[in-house]
């Protein structure tokens, strides 16, 4: 076989169809978040305001979260030096769980290298503690959920988005006796719609079935101390095991469930994506544990209050232009293009004429002829800025051949 051709003709394809996907080579100022430097492909710079992040509060430029940082380093290096059963835990790791426990109402939690990690050790995993589980998953969960429950080798139902009536038929048609699990999301990033975690933990208690819910783009974010939806519902106590990062709104590095003490032991003692990764820094471990722990007082909830308020003017000025948003009322700010070539030029346009971040996302995260543009206003993002961005797409959207659409609800 001819490899090298063969790597050109998958590249290719990318290319021609608008989906190739380039790295921007931005360096963040400290301090100085969302502002960024781009470096362009010819060598010169040109300053940028990112609008892609998913630092949602600007968390990883926080000075609490940098203090905690430094003095972990200046005590203990730079890695953790192995595995959590080998040598890799350190007084900064448990730290960093209690928070995370605390944070979600739980006797414990277990750190992991990151969200998408921890979805796929953990939901692969409880086949083997719960023999003929049957894992219930919403069709849209994240690429990791599906990776874990496909991975598992146990039975698994895909019931239609945030339908629960199609799940209740699901759930209806097997064995009363078989052990299940509904998993799903709060915050379903692409769209950025919630789920209905209360009928779903409704249908969990009625069919005997445990529930496993995503909070990677809630926490943080909603709850009176950032715990996410489920918190703001006051459904925490329904939920037996979450899953969630330290990589968006808490600004820093990793993924983490958390669940009862009997679950964490289990998963951590027999979940292979845990027992041989090298732990996380305990640099890291200990920023994350000041973010959550800052993101849980009164500085959180001003933090929170002002990124919905900058959301919420972000779409009335886009909808005032006649764009095609979708807002659920989250802080997740979808423009629909709805073409791959568009969608890149758009982008690329509003990168160099106006110094606007914003990183098209086509197929496979979104399903073909849904490609966007993707923003996520922060605290930090002040109205200065959403004006440079509402004005950019103003004057491009007609250049990049678009009709304007009415908004969507």
């Amino acid at each position: 076989m001819d490899y090298d051709r063969a790597l050109d003709q998958a590249i290719d394809k990318l290319h021609e169809e608008g989906r190739y996907r380039v790295f921007i080579d931005i360096e963040r100022e400290k301090g100085n978040f969302p502002h960024a430097v781009w470096t362009k492909p010819d060598g010169s710079k040109q300053d940028i305001t990112i609008w892609c992040g998913n630092d949602y509060l600007g968390m990883g430029q926080h000075p609490v979260v940098l203090a905690a940082m430094h003095e972990a380093l200046d005590a203990t290096g730079a890695g953790s030096g192995g595995t959590r059963n080998i040598s890799g835990t350190t007084v900064y790791h448990k730290r960093l769980e209690h928070e995370i426990a605390d944070l979600h109402g739980k006797e414990a939690a277990l750190v992991f290298s990151s969200a998408y990690i921890a979805n796929d050790a953990t939901l692969s995993t409880l086949p083997k503690l719960f023999p003929g589980l049957i894992i219930y998953s919403d069709e849209l969960n994240h690429a990791s959920m599906i990776e874990g429950i496909r991975r598992n080798g146990g039975a698994k139902r895909i019931f239609r988005h945030n339908d629960v009536a199609h799940l209740r038929e699901l759930l209806a048609a097997d064995d009363p006796a078989a052990p299940k699990l509904i998993a799903f999301e709060s915050v379903y990033s692409m769209d950025g719609d919630f789920g209905p975690i209360s009928e779903l933990c409704d249908l969990a208690e009625e069919f005997g079935a445990l529930t496993y819910l995503d909070e990677v783009h809630a926490v943080g974010m909603y709850g009176p101390r950032g715990a996410g939806i489920a918190e703001k519902l006051g459904e925490m106590d329904r939920i037996d095991i979450f899953n969630g990062t330290l990589g968006k709104a808490f600004g820093v590095f990793g993924g983490y469930i958390a669940a009862s003490a009997k679950m964490v032991d289990a998963v951590r003692s027999y979940a292979p994506g845990f027992i041989f990764t090298t732990s996380i820094p305990p640099a890291v471990a200990a920023g994350a544990a000041a973010s959550i722990a800052f993101l849980k007082g009164e500085g959180g909830q001003e933090l929170r209050d002002k990124q919905q308020l900058h959301a919420k003017i972000l779409k009335m000025r886009l909808k005032g232009m006649g764009m095609p948003i979708i807002d659920h009322g989250s802080h997740i700010v979808p423009v629909i293009i709805g073409d791959p070539k568009h969608t890149k030029a758009l982008s690329d346009m509003l990168l160099d004429e106006f110094g606007v971040y914003v990183q098209p996302i086509n197929f496979p995260t979104v399903p073909r002829g849904t490609e966007r543009l993707r923003f996520t206003p922060s605290p930090v993002h002040d109205t200065g800025m959403i004006d440079g961005l509402v004005k950019g797409m103003d004057a491009l959207w007609a250049r990049c051949e678009l009709n304007r659409a009415e908004a969507s609800a």
